[in-house]
């Protein structure tokens, strides 16, 4: 079993790497076969010596983009996360702030971004907020779209053995929201970078990547651009990595056949509770206990 989990482990590490190595060859070959200036396209190994060049200005700007990206991705994860409960929680609220939220998704992040510079200056703020907005919005809506499809006959089982309101959620509501959870998060990781370079384009006062490709940019330097370029691309797979294991570890259910389904789990819950009395040390009774 071991080996077999080894050997799954190893195609799912492969097979990306394998991916990545594709694109460099293909990125390498069309430079050389079609002999594509450097300006316009320098090739891996140009990009691999500004790299080098400048490692010490732009290792210094991902380290700064890290903390703002970080930082905003959790900041909206958090409050979308909990602005969903609290939308499914109230139907009323619900009616009321959902079509807000659709409603400011049709503005650009980019347009917002002057008027967040003008409310908040020029600091952290403005860029945490950036990030933030464009992790919310797919957060709640696809949190919502797991507290909707929450099996009902789960809950009333739950609720028949004398669960609390609280046991209920942490037992059946919240593993049924973490698989659309973190989908929105996996989506969300990439573009929370993307994020934090908008903010370093239009607030930005302690450098980042975004300010070094503005830079290089300014330069004419093709090759420190695509060097901060496989920077930013590194961040947002490290982002994704972090997230897809985080769901690995929270959700063991989704990667074995054979484990129990929290179906699965309350059915048998309720079996044992119907061969002994509801009380004591019963599992009804441990289920009633907050």
């Amino acid at each position: 079993m071991s080996s077999s989990k080894n050997a799954r482990l190893l195609t799912a590490i492969a097979i990306p790497l394998v991916s990545l190595v594709v694109i460099v060859v293909m990125w390498d070959l069309s430079v050389r076969v079609f002999d594509i200036a450097p300006y316009v396209l320098p090739s891996p190994e140009r990009t691999l010596a500004a790299l080098q060049d400048d490692w010490e200005t732009l290792s210094a700007g991902a380290v700064i983009t890290s903390k703002e990206f970080i930082t905003g991705f959790l900041i909206g994860a958090v409050a979308g996360f909990l602005f969903a409960l609290a939308m499914s929680w109230s139907r009323l609220v619900q009616r009321l702030l959902y079509p807000v939220l659709i409603t400011s998704q049709a503005v650009p992040i980019i347009a917002v971004a002057p008027a967040l510079v003008i409310w908040m200056g020029f600091g952290l703020a403005p860029k945490l907020t950036i990030v933030a907005l464009i992790v919310f919005f797919p957060v709640v809506v696809n949190v919502l779209d797991g507290l909707a499809a929450v099996d009902k006959d789960l809950i009333a089982l739950a609720t028949a053995m004398g669960g609390t309101r609280w046991r209920i959620f942490r037992s059946v509501t919240l593993p049924a929201t973490l698989t659309p959870l973190f989908s929105a998060l996996k989506m969300t990781a990439t573009f929370a970078v993307t994020g934090a370079v908008l903010g370093e384009w239009t607030a930005s006062t302690s450098g980042g990547l975004g300010v070094a490709l503005l830079e290089a940019q300014s330069r004419l330097d093709v090759a420190s651009v695509f060097a901060a370029i496989v920077l930013l691309v590194a961040l947002g797979l490290a982002a994704f990595g972090i997230v897809a294991l985080v769901e690995l570890l929270l959700t063991p259910w989704r990667r074995s056949p054979v484990a129990p389904t929290w179906r699965t789990h309350f059915r048998n819950r309720s079996l044992v509770a119907r061969s002994e009395p509801a009380q004591g040390n019963s599992p009804a009774a441990e289920m009633a206990t907050p």
